[in-house]
């Protein structure tokens, strides 16, 4: 029998453990190792958040005043619906739904909710070359995002004249591994590929390895976009792929001899 095409490699799975199963099946079945490490950790916004818990409710209240409920990751899409789900028993009417990305709105219409997302791209660089989000005076928007996430979206539909509220539905951590576990996990044996789907998770990363006096910038690393391979390179990765997109396939896909 023929090798799998990725028979022999070793890859290194960093979604948060409730995403990174798929990822890490399909890499089996390709005849791959994969070995997960976890480079960030998802914690809802909960009532120990006082204000930005707060705020998340007066959001989700005024849900019917929007035009545009946006949801910036699937992580936003599970945790802002189950906010969605725990004050309006039926949909507001005339609110759209929308998923930076297919992964996004697949997310958001698996758990009920009618998701439409940018064709041409998964970030908020597509959604904003979108026609229907350039003319946006008077138009109420709500992103729902983590703590700390990028401000490119909110900025720009504020300049093109839409009032925009926040909603911190999450926080991103990174994970408390041991340096024992970081030395066992990158180093004890050789990677083939490192998949990295976020900026956090590189920056992560970086941190983790400098517990044990290290950067693995030589070793081989897969990212979803130019956007990210720029910060890659910036801080100090030389062999760098960018992906079609951050989904299991796209970032697997990228593996795969040409």
């Amino acid at each position: 029998m023929a090798d799998l095409p990725l028979t022999g490699q070793r890859i290194l799975v960093t979604r948060p453990v409730h995403q990174a199963q798929g990822q890490i099946d399909a890499l089996r079945r390709l005849g791959a190792e994969p070995v997960a490490l976890p480079l960030l950790t998802i914690r809802p916004t909960t009532e120990d958040d006082a204000a930005d818990y707060q705020q998340c409710k007066q959001c989700i209240l005024d849900l019917d005043l929007y035009r545009d409920v946006i949801f910036v990751s699937p992580n936003a899409a599970r945790i802002g619906a189950d906010w969605i789900d725990t004050y309006w028993p039926q949909l507001p009417l005339g609110v759209r739904w929308v998923g930076i990305g297919q992964q996004t709105a697949d997310t958001l219409n698996a758990l009920g909710l009618p998701a439409w997302h940018a064709e041409g791209g998964f970030d908020s660089e597509a959604l904003l070359a979108d026609p229907s989000m350039q003319s946006m005076a008077d138009t109420r928007v709500l992103i729902m995002r983590a703590e700390g996430g990028r401000t490119l979206l909110a900025e720009t539909l504020r300049e093109r004249g839409a009032r925009v509220d926040l909603a911190h539905i999450y926080r991103r951590a990174c994970p408390a591994h041991p340096p024992a576990l970081i030395q066992s996990t990158i180093y004890a044996q050789p990677l083939s590929a490192m998949l990295i789907t976020s900026g956090q998770a590189l920056h992560n990363l970086i941190e983790l390895c400098a517990s044990i006096n290290t950067r693995p910038t030589d070793i081989r690393i897969i990212v979803p976009s130019a956007r990210l391979a720029e910060l890659a390179r910036s801080l100090g990765f030389n062999r760098i792929r960018v992906a079609q997109g951050p989904d299991d396939r796209s970032m697997i896909d990228a593996l795969l001899p040409a």
